[in-house]
Parts: structure tokens; sequence; C-alpha cells
């Protein structure tokens, strides 16, 4: 085999590697719906690829639309209210994902998020870095919060969107008659019914939700989110 020859199948053999990358990387629109008990559809469900929250959440008629790389091999719904599931992501780019009650989907971090993916909210699309969906929120892993060793004091004196009396939190702007006024705690993905152990040297962030925002929390969310994300995984 002359030196010719060699070059040419080198060229070919690396060429075909390219394009197989680039079709992996090309990216595809899929749409699809949420229901719960394959009747009601389900507004604020969280969608995910690959079981990795891409900050896309359904709209009022339970739709969604998302543009994700061609090598994602499922799309998955997650709510608090109704539970999670996922389908597996073939030729097919219409889907509907159907919640009953049961969390199916056993590994996902809320939490998590791919950085990579361009999304969609109501049909057009944002950039990640340009989305913001919180009311207030702090980057308590700043010098200037170290000082605090209450939970409450922190919240009271430094993020927006609240208001503490003693152990009392409320969210600026949401009240309830026939409810309880009290937000939703959920503190690294998990709901919990008191932060009162937290110490501020631990938290790594602090946001607040209201609203539209809240719509993944279900009913339960309705008089807003406290999300609090500690700096390591287990409390020291």
């Amino acid at each position: 085999m002359n030196v010719r020859v060699f070059l040419l199948i080198v060229i070919s053999l690396v060429g075909c590697t390219q394009l197989q990358g680039q079709k992996k990387n090309r990216k595809v629109v899929v749409s699809g719906t949420v229901t719960f008990d394959n009747k009601s559809k389900v507004a604020g469900a969280m969608i995910l690829a690959d079981r990795i929250n891409t900050n896309v959440v359904t709209d009022s008629l339970g739709r969604f639309e998302i543009e994700v790389r061609r090598s994602v091999k499922t799309i998955g719904a997650f709510t608090y209210e109704y539970g999670s599931a996922e389908i597996a992501l073939k030729d097919n780019l219409t889907v509907n994902i159907p919640l009953d009650g049961t969390f199916a989907i056993k590994d996902f971090i809320p939490g998590q998020t791919d950085d990579d993916e361009t999304i969609n909210i109501g049909y057009s699309k944002v950039s990640k870095k340009n989305n913001s969906t919180s009311v207030g929120s702090i980057d308590a892993t700043e010098d200037k919060y170290s000082a605090y060793t209450n939970i409450y004091d922190l919240l009271s004196s430094q993020v927006p969107g609240v208001q503490v009396s003693g152990r009392t939190i409320r969210v600026r702007g949401v009240t309830s008659i026939n409810a309880s006024n009290d937000p939703l705690l959920v503190v690294d993905g998990m709901v919990v019914s008191s932060i009162d152990n937290i110490n501020p040297r631990e938290v790594k962030s602090i946001s607040v939700l209201k609203g539209s925002e809240a719509a993944i929390y279900g009913s339960r969310g309705a008089t807003g989110v406290i999300l609090i994300d500690l700096k390591g995984s287990e409390r020291k």
C-alpha cells in the first residue's frame, strides 16, 4: 500500500468519526404533553432530558417544547405533587408523559441542570444563563454572610422577597384565605417541615419562588417556596 492510498484511508476514517460526532451533537425539537391519571393536564411540570433538569416547565395546558441533543435517550417529567415518569426517546419527537402520583425516577436531583442545553419556555427559546425563576436569591458563600448564626436572621436581613417574624416566614405578595400562609421549605431538593437546625454557615444559596415560578411544586407551592442548597451533600 503506497503512502497516498494510506493517507486517503486515514482522512476518510477521520471524516466519518467527525460526522458521527456532529450527528450526536445535532439538536432536535421534542414536544409533548404531561398528564395526570391520563386525564388532567399538568401545568408547571419540570421537563427532564436523560434525568437532568432542563429548566423547561409545562404550560397551563400541560404542553412543552424543548430542543435537545440527538444523543438524549429519555424525556421525563417531575412534580412534587403528581410524581415523576419518563419516556424513551427514539424516533418519536412527540411524547406524552403520564403521571400517576408515584416517583418512577428514583435518582433525579431537582437542582442538577445541564447548562449546555438551549431551553424553551412558553414556546420561546432562551439561554439558561439568562433565565431567572427566583423572586429573590443570595449566594450564601460570600464572606459577608459568615457572621450569621441563625438561619432566620439570615433570611430576614439578606434574602429579598421574604418577611420573617421569629420563626414565621412569609413570601411577600402571597397570601391564602383558606390555607396556611407558610411557604414550602425545600432543602437540597427535599421538602422539609423545618429549617431550625440549619447553620447559616452550611448554606450555599437561598432562593425564593412564587406564582408561576413555584408551579412545579403544585398546590403546595401556592404560598411560595424557599429553596435552600447546602454546601455539602450531608450536613456536618
